[in-house]
């Protein structure tokens, strides 16, 4: 009992810390404006890590590749601390495992981008629908824009009603199923 509330509260600290990271590259990545709230808050809040690990790793191709690399690291210790909880036995497997804890970390770091992308969606919909002249819609627009706008030009609107979130949804979901699961099965077999 004692074990799975520290496991909790590794994944939810831990987690909540790979998701500011996440969303701090991604937002860089889709050219979101940074003078808004939002995007304020989440440089405030990754700032004390970026900045030293930015003076190791600078940014290429326009990208914040600390952040990333960040947001890794994250999702890595999330996967060592939980199985250290579990008193699993480090020593005894030795090196042929390392492979299994990266992998496995890259799966919950895809799985993490792609849950953060239906929020995002999901958010920018709910916003489009009860209040698009909210200081934040841009914002969530600007997010939502790369997964969904490739949708939009193949889908057209029914009776008014932009509809390419639930194809978004459905597109997410089979990589959820498919990649990341596949890759997280993978790598399971690798560490057991």
């Amino acid at each position: 009992m004692v074990v799975d509330a520290l496991q909790f509260l590794l994944r939810v600290l831990l987690g909540l810390a790979a998701s500011a990271f996440w969303l701090r590259f991604y937002m860089q990545w889709a050219r979101v404006p940074f003078h808004n709230p939002f995007a304020q808050f989440i440089v405030k809040v990754t700032d004390f890590a970026v900045r030293p690990v930015r003076r190791v790793i600078p940014g290429l191709f326009g990208l914040d590749w600390a952040s990333l690399l960040l947001c890794y690291l994250a999702e890595l210790l999330v996967t060592l601390g939980s199985l250290w909880l579990v008193s699993y036995p480090f020593a005894a497997a030795g090196w042929a495992v390392v492979p299994g804890f990266l992998l496995h970390a890259l799966a919950m770091l895809l799985q993490l981008a792609l849950y953060i992308l239906m929020g995002l969606i999901f958010l920018q919909a709910i916003l489009s629908w009860v209040n698009p002249f909210s200081p934040l819609a841009p914002v969530f627009y600007a997010l939502a824009r790369p997964v969904l706008a490739p949708l939009q030009r193949r889908i057209p609107n029914i009776a008014g009603i932009d509809i390419s979130p639930i194809a978004a949804f459905i597109v997410i979901q089979l990589v959820l199923i498919t990649v990341v699961t596949g890759l997280e099965r993978y790598a399971s077999g690798l560490i057991w």
